[in-house]
């Protein structure tokens, strides 16, 4: 077993049903044919960015993120998440690892930057929707400079 098809499969599971704790997630992917020890679903759970709530496990970024998040949100979401971005027209295309596409989604949602007309979040890519080339080309730059910049 893969890490990222256990990853892809908590998360799936996380997005169709509550899942209280650590051990109904166990049970759950050994439905599937996945078995994780409690230690490697705690790694998995901070590394996919899924907290545990009243209702169940979210990402983080649902539970924390107020709408029009600070810069120094976006900052560190963009530090943590995006491992590329390329312009195309009045598109930008930010990769992501794998399972993290929705929460870096959530936090360029919640930034609510005027360049931004909408996003669409996959599995390990976003895509961002501008009104130009120019506008996508830009915030491009303006994404590598918050990942450079303290």
């Amino acid at each position: 077993m893969t890490k990222q098809l256990r990853h892809e499969a908590i998360l799936r599971l996380v997005r169709l049903k509550p899942v209280p704790n650590q051990q109904v997630l166990q049970q759950e992917l050994r439905k599937v044919g996945l078995e994780a020890t409690q230690a490697t679903l705690s790694r998995d759970l901070s590394e996919l960015g899924l907290v545990k709530t009243v209702e169940g496990y979210k990402l983080l970024a649902q539970v924390i993120e107020p709408p029009h998040a600070s810069n120094s949100e976006l900052r560190r979401m963009l530090r943590e998440f995006m491992r590329e971005a390329t312009a195309a027209n009045n598109l930008l295309v930010v990769k992501t690892p794998t399972g993290s596409a929705n929460a870096l989604g959530i936090a360029l949602d919640n930034a609510a930057l005027a360049e931004i007309v909408g996003t669409v979040a996959g599995d390990d890519t976003i895509l961002v929707v501008t009104r130009s080339a120019a506008t996508a080309r830009s915030l491009r730059r303006k994404f590598f400079h918050l990942v450079s910049s303290n």
